[in-house]
């Protein structure tokens, strides 16, 4: 045992979920309070969720009904994530918790299992057929669905479910509400495939810092190359680095691009080794992949988070 807490992650983790254990038990009758008191009109439920995409879930469906909280903000990395003692006091005092799922939010899995013992915890993209995303292996499956707008739209119906779950005074609102709001999203899935479309076909590559963007390039018609694969936890190497060099000199591609919550380090080493080899490569702009942008911005909201990249490919590969 002493071995075993002499390991700093290990010794994080098991007094995260000692903090769990604990405060479920001293919250618990609050908690069942809480689940019953959600019956008067006039109290929102307390909404807490992993991303900032969740989040804006949570508030197109609930509207005025729910208080919606995000544990992540700009530029912040869920596969890196550690939730703080602070996070699961977040957690606890909430009547919903909703996560996207897939193990992208990766480090705090444990956590949501422990949860979904005493709370009322969601991943949104159950909703979501497994025949619809990608697998990896056996365990793993490509957990950026965000990206293909349709497949989003899933998830919208699976929150209005949970909300209707702990209000059903409130049932025909949220369902009303994600009805609109998936109507909104479709227009944007046209949107994003006309965009596409404008960019000549031998120049739809797309080359990012990490595989976030599959679901994208299947949804609107890309070919996507990245230097990390789907989780920002492992490293690249540099034999991964010489093999997208050689590509990106012998297709001619002219544009990468960097992401607002992946370190730009190794893109900059796509570019010295293209310059290397006598292709100028540049930086086609900074995408949105796995965080949205500063909240009270067009960027800080999903669609305008999904308007922004495809805008700024559109602008580099056309």
């Amino acid at each position: 045992m002493k071995r075993l807490f002499e390991n700093s992650k290990v010794r994080s983790g098991l007094l995260l979920l000692l903090a769990c254990l604990l405060l479920a038990h001293g919250a618990g009758c609050r908690a069942q309070g809480s689940a019953s008191a959600t019956g008067a009109a006039a109290e929102r439920l307390r909404v807490v969720c992993t991303t900032q995409m969740v989040a804006d879930l949570a508030r197109n469906v609930g509207g005025d009904r729910v208080q919606v909280e995000s544990l992540m903000g700009e530029g912040v990395d869920p596969h890196l994530y550690k939730a703080s003692t602070r996070d699961v006091l977040k957690l606890f005092r909430a009547d919903v918790i909703l996560y996207s799922g897939l193990h992208l939010e990766g480090k705090m899995t444990e956590i949501f299992e422990r949860l979904s013992q005493r709370r009322a915890v969601y991943a949104v993209t159950e909703a979501i057929p497994p025949e619809r995303l990608r697998q990896l292996g056996p365990q793993q499956v490509d957990p950026h669905v965000w990206f293909d707008v349709e497949l989003w739209s899933l998830a919208v119906e699976a929150v209005a479910e949970a909300f209707a779950r702990h209000a059903p005074q409130h049932a025909a609102e949220f369902a009303a509400r994600a009805g609109a709001y998936r109507a909104e999203l479709a227009r944007l899935d046209r949107w994003c495939e006309e965009q596409i479309a404008t960019i000549h076909p031998g120049r739809r590559v797309l080359v990012t810092a990490h595989d976030a963007f599959f679901y994208f390039g299947d949804a609107y018609g890309l070919e996507v190359r990245a230097i990390q694969g789907i989780s920002t936890d492992s490293e690249a190497g540099v034999r991964d680095i010489e093999d997208l060099v050689s590509f990106l000199v012998e297709r001619r591609i002219k544009a990468v691009f960097v992401e607002s919550s992946v370190s730009h380090r190794n893109v900059q080493a796509l570019l010295e080794g293209c310059r290397a080899r006598g292709h100028w490569l540049a930086i086609g702009g900074e995408l949105y992949s796995d965080a949205m942008g500063p909240a009270g911005t067009p960027e800080g909201t999903y669609v305008g988070m999904v308007r922004h990249n495809v805008q700024t490919i559109v602008r580099a590969l056309r």
